[in-house]
């Protein structure tokens, strides 16, 4: 049924909160509801903190992370393994990983997978970058943690093949991740034992 709205900037700020994912316009109506219940301080913090966060984030230079600085963090981390890449699709998998406790090395954020019915293709993601990283030395081992779907599948093949020429290890986290589920919805105890359990990318091949 449609809302009647008493006041035009209620309406307004409804159907901004009901363009986010998830939400619905009754969801949308209690959270705006919500903050002006809140004293006004709060709700300059909040909206201030939207607007910083989309204006002011960077994203990595090295690994393509979100970012306050040119540099992340982790990248900028000399205690973490520089020789070791872990590749994911988005940013919320390298928190998802991070999670686990089960790796200290560093990141290579794709940006997405290979999907042509979406109409992303290689270009579209941050291969090259990583390729450059691999030809610049110093990494010994590329870890794939791509979701294990078909088009996370045809990525990890797609880089496989890129990276051949050079002389790095590159292998596939454990199938403890069921074939079709996103990486970042898996539990934290079976995507760590898929990290520590990775096999090389080659076997997976072999039948």
């Amino acid at each position: 049924m449609e809302q009647n709205f008493a006041s035009t900037l209620l309406e307004n700020a409804v159907n901004e909160f009901a363009k986010l994912p998830g939400i619905g316009r009754k969801t949308a109506l209690r959270l705006v509801l919500h903050l002006l219940r809140q004293d006004k301080s709060s709700v300059d913090n909040f909206s201030q903190a939207i607007t910083r966060l989309r204006h002011d984030i960077k994203y990595c230079n090295v690994c393509h992370n979100i970012s306050d600085t040119d540099t992340c963090a982790l990248c900028a981390d000399s205690t973490r393994d520089s020789s070791t890449i872990c590749v994911v699709e988005n940013v919320r998998e390298v928190m998802a990983v991070e999670a686990t406790g089960q790796f200290r090395g560093l990141y290579h954020v794709l940006g997405g997978v290979i999907s042509p019915m979406d109409g992303v293709g290689p270009a579209d993601l941050q291969i090259e970058s990583l390729v450059q990283r691999v030809a610049s030395g110093g990494i010994k081992e590329i870890i794939l943690a791509l979701s294990a779907t078909m088009e996370g599948d045809t990525t990890n093949f797609y880089i496989f093949r890129k990276l051949a020429p050079y002389d790095v290890r590159i292998s596939l986290i454990a199938r403890g991740v069921s074939v079709g589920d996103e990486l970042e919805y898996t539990d934290e105890i079976t995507l760590g034992r898929s990290i520590l359990n990775r096999t090389p990318f080659g076997d997976s091949f072999k039948c």
